[in-house]
Order: C-alpha cells, then structure tokens, then sequence
C-alpha cells in the first residue's frame, strides 16, 4: 500500500537567483491538506583537492544564513540544469582555491542532499588529484582565504564542531574512510 502524499498544488513564493520558493498543498494519505514549503534548487558541485603529499585545499569564506565563517571544500552552482557537474567541480576548484587539476585527475566521491525536509539541492562530490598552483577567479561576491590540512586535522575538526557544513563533513569523512 502506498502512502505517499500527494501534491495537489503548488504556488511559487519567490523566484531567485540561486533558489525559487513554493509553497505546496499536499493530500495527506488520511485525506487532510496541509501546506509543505519546497525549496527549488539549481544543483551543485563540490571538489576535494588532495595536494600531492596527501593535504587538502579548503576555503574559509563567510555564510550570510549562519553570520559567521566556516571550513569549507570548494563549491558552486551549476551553470544550467544540464552542465555536468564534474565540469562544475572542475570550474571551482580553480575560481575558488586557485588550484588546477586536468578533468582526468577527478573523480567522483558521493552525492548527497543537502536538506531533505523542504529541499532538494542536490550535489555530486569529487575529488581532485595532481593539482597545479593557479591563481583565484573569485565571483564579485567571493572573498575566499585557502588554506591547507592533513585529513587527520579536518577529521578532527568535523568531530569537535568547528566544521560545521554537512557537505564538507560528509566529504571529508568519506575521503578519510576511503583511504
């Protein structure tokens, strides 16, 4: 027996640059309505830059919803619905770390969902290997510090609370048991 819910309605709130805003009417499987909101995301990439010694690349940059400044690996929105999203990970590990690596030296690592309760943003993971020093192509809005660490150190730093956003910890917690 499927009790799924179903979506009887949907009403834009708000249509923005990187997320549009619904508001749905679902039928509950006991014949109720209820108003879920959904969140329409892009889609995104994310990148795991692995220096040659094993170090990884991450960029401190501040997040307006939280008001303060996280740990982060590289990542973006795609460009369009159909850009590939290793192509996406390939385009910001450059702009946002100033590291290059040839789209042979990445590869995919995990996808995940970011908010599954009223959300569906969606982002494919990669890692990237033989990086060569570049130099940044921030965004107008970027101001990104790069900085370097042992899997251990970020391990470390995701169990005492101090990295604190979900892609970066399921990241570096699968790149670390991957090893």
């Amino acid at each position: 027996m499927d009790n799924r819910p179903e979506r009887i309605g949907r009403t834009l709130i708000h249509n923005g640059a990187i997320v549009d805003i619904y508001q749905d009417r679902m039928q509950l499987p006991d014949g109720s309505e209820e108003n879920f909101d959904f969140i329409k995301h892009k889609g995104a990439a994310a990148v795991v830059p692995v220096m040659d010694d094993g170090r990884i690349v991450m960029v401190r940059q501040y997040r307006n919803a939280i008001d303060q400044y996280t740990l982060e690996i590289p990542a973006g929105g795609l460009n369009g619905a159909d850009e590939p999203t290793k192509v996406a990970a390939h385009r910001e590990l450059e702009e946002e770390t100033g590291y290059y690596a040839d789209m042979e030296d990445i590869s995919f690592l995990l996808t995940l969902y970011t908010t599954v309760a009223f959300c569906n943003e969606k982002i494919d993971i990669y890692v990237a290997k033989n990086l060569r020093k570049t130099c940044q192509h921030l965004d107008d809005d970027e101001f990104i510090d790069v900085g370097i660490y042992t899997v251990d150190e970020l391990a470390d730093m995701v169990l005492a609370g101090k990295i604190v956003d979900a892609k970066t910890i399921a990241a570096i917690m699968t790149y670390k048991n991957s090893l």
